[in-house]
């Protein structure tokens, strides 16, 4: 497989009710189309090669040996191809008329499964024409002059890196869907082949109908409905089709368009599987009956993409930006009020250096406080310059205090790192991780001990990327008493601050908060340039931050290898970053995340954000001394 990704289609073609012929033909040029665009599976909608409409026609044999004669030649057609093909169409076995999809690849029928539930009311009175999937009289069928094929609805396709599985319009509208069922048993995909009608508000329904079935199965979910050419005596048919993984829809048909429409798109199977291993019931719900029906898939050349990925997949959707960023904040707030009701703490205490981290930090205590109806007064914010703080990181920090109305103090920590050095015999002009990390420990120490002073709680600052990448001095400001920013990567921290600004403040502090968005991000452990500006950027040591967070969020959140990360970093990042510049900060990432273990093992409380942590108490467990060599392997 590429990447793990599988290239499915819905089509939608243009038919004549009963011209099976007609039919035929544009499902036919179809099946080309999706070839050259080198789809591996196709799905046509519910009776595609008669039509949906026939009413009573169903029961005439001329029109059920056309529709079989039909399949016939749609098959001989695309034998010289690879693609899978799904169809619909009425089939007769012994005394009974069944509406199935038929699976061929190759030339070859792979499967026949009939439909399980039968509308019964007023537009659609299936049970007039067909029988539901429990009235088959065996699990074989012949069809085509091909005997002894699989008909049944226990069926999967695939082999042992996927499985596709089969649902019919119905299906889906019912208490326990067959998907469900098909999910249990390993279908990775389920293809839905619908002839479903439009109804004022009824497309807001099936989408989320689609949209939960998908996710509720972690499954892809492909659904092709009938369009242009079905009968409008009663019934209007838009031609709807959607692509769902997960959840998510990938794509969608143009409703009521008057052409044939070809909906592409991949489901990652990976993601799937990954998602799973994690969540998914056991076999308690298992059927002894099923059976796999071997298929494989067609090899794809210059494999690309239809979907775009999403380059910063920690940051909220557009249509619910604002809902989420408050959602996020109240999960902060939440986790700090319960810690400081519990602790009984008079107060909290956390340093404030004018980057991002520690504002958002600050923003969480101020809002908590007025949620508590604490006074704000009963924050101490902590300013600590030392070598390397600049006047524009030190004036946001003292304006962006006295805005909020915290208790502010102020200790300059370089005669204590002075004496520190002399201490140890520590040439101070040597700007070595010894200069850089007792600053570091000095800035912590100090913090504490003020909480001890006014019996408070230290409120960590460090985010969720800092400990990815272990980018935090190790009992400096790796610690604390509770950190709110655990469990918020750097990308999410600057659009929260962001959001706040926009949305939770009064101008003056929204203006201090968006110059503090501008500030590179900085440790401000080594002194300023002869400007003085930062000099020590951290995205020029560890790398752009918005790549280790794509990295961090498809590694712990899916468990993808690092090929697959790379090259969805490939498609996510093509416009800002070449494929050496990715693959080098993908080195460090891993080199980094695996060596830096032994600081997120010991790492203080705090609110779990999103689907990603690295708490070793809940989401990753992982021993301090893990070789990464196999991470890093990949690269040479």
């Amino acid at each position: 497989m590429n990447h793990g990704f599988v290239r499915v289609a819905a089509a939608i073609p243009e038919i004549k009710v009963a011209d099976c012929t007609f039919n035929s033909l544009k499902i036919i040029e179809l099946i080309r189309e999706a070839i050259d665009r080198q789809v591996q599976i196709i799905c046509f909608p519910e009776l595609s090669i008669s039509a949906y409409t026939c009413g009573d026609l169903f029961h005439q044999s001329l029109l059920l040996q056309e529709t079989e004669n039909a399949l016939s030649h749609i098959i001989n057609e695309t034998a010289t191809s690879h693609i899978i093909g799904i169809v619909g169409l009425p089939v007769r076995q012994d005394d009974r008329i069944f509406n199935t999809a038929v699976v061929f690849q190759a030339g070859k029928i792979l499967g026949v499964v009939p439909k399980t539930y039968l509308p019964n009311y007023d537009e659609f009175y299936e049970k007039r024409w067909f029988s539901p999937a429990k009235d088959i009289t065996h699990h074989t069928i012949e069809l085509c002059g091909q005997e002894e094929i699989p008909f049944g609805i226990n069926i999967l396709f695939g082999d042992r890196y996927y499985r596709f599985a089969i649902e019919i319009c119905e299906d889906l509208w019912t208490t326990i869907p067959p998907s469900s069922q098909h999910a249990q048993n390993g279908a990775h995909i389920v293809f839905n082949l619908s002839a479903s009608n439009e109804l004022v508000g009824k497309n807001d329904y099936r989408k989320l109908l689609i949209e939960q079935q998908s996710a509720r199965c972690y499954a892809g979910y492909v659904y092709v409905s009938s369009g242009w050419g079905e009968s409008t005596t009663d019934l209007v048919f838009s031609g709807n089709a959607s692509i769902a993984e997960n959840g998510i829809i990938l794509s969608e048909a143009k409703r009521f368009s008057f052409e044939k429409q070809l909906i592409i798109n991949e489901i990652d199977i990976d993601r799937l599987i990954s998602e799973r291993q994690k969540k998914m019931y056991g076999n308690d719900a298992l059927a002894a009956d099923y059976q796999t029906i071997s298929t494989g898939l067609l090899t794809l050349k210059h494999f690309s993409l239809s979907r775009k990925v999403n380059p910063y997949p920690f940051i909220p959707g557009k249509s619910r930006y604002h809902e989420r960023c408050e959602e996020i904040f109240h999960i902060q707030i939440g986790g700090l009020a319960k810690r400081l009701m519990h602790t009984r703490a008079q107060s909290s205490v956390l340093g404030i250096s004018g980057g991002l981290d520690s504002t958002l930090a600050l923003l969480v205590c101020t809002k908590t406080y007025d949620k508590l109806n604490i006074p704000r007064k009963n924050i101490t914010a902590v300013t600590m310059p030392g070598y390397g703080t600049t006047g524009r990181t030190y004036n946001n920090a003292i304006q962006l205090m006295q805005l909020l109305g915290v208790t502010i103090r102020e200790i300059d920590i370089k005669p204590a790192c002075e004496q520190h050095f002399k201490d140890i015999g520590h040439d101070p002009s040597l700007h070595d991780v010894v200069f850089e990390n007792s600053q570091a420990r000095e800035r912590t120490q100090i913090l504490m001990d003020i909480a001890n002073q006014c019996n408070g709680l230290v409120i960590g600052t460090g985010d969720m990327s800092e400990l990815a990448l272990g980018w935090a001095t190790y009992n400096g400001d790796h610690m604390s008493m509770y950190g709110v920013n655990a469990g918020v990567p750097k990308t999410l921290v600057r659009h929260l601050v962001e959001w706040v600004a926009e949305t939770q403040v009064e101008q003056t502090v929204g203006n201090i908060l968006r110059d503090i968005i501008q500030t590179p991000v900085s440790p401000e452990l080594l002194p300023a340039d002869g400007n003085g500006q930062i000099a020590q950027k951290t995205e020029d040591l560890v790398g752009p931050y918005e790549l280790h967070d794509f990295f961090l969020y498809y590694m712990i959140r899916f468990g993808f290898e690092p090929e697959k990360i790379f090259f969805l970093a490939q498609h996510a990042f093509f416009e800002k970053y070449d494929d050496e510049t990715i693959r080098k900060w993908l080195k460090v990432f891993y080199r980094r995340f695996f060596s830096q273990q032994f600081k997120r093992s010991c790492m203080p409380d705090g609110p779990k954000i999103g689907s990603v942590n690295l708490s070793p108490r809940g989401d990753w467990r992982m021993p301090s001394d893990v070789s990464a060599n196999l991470w890093l392997r990949w690269s040479e």
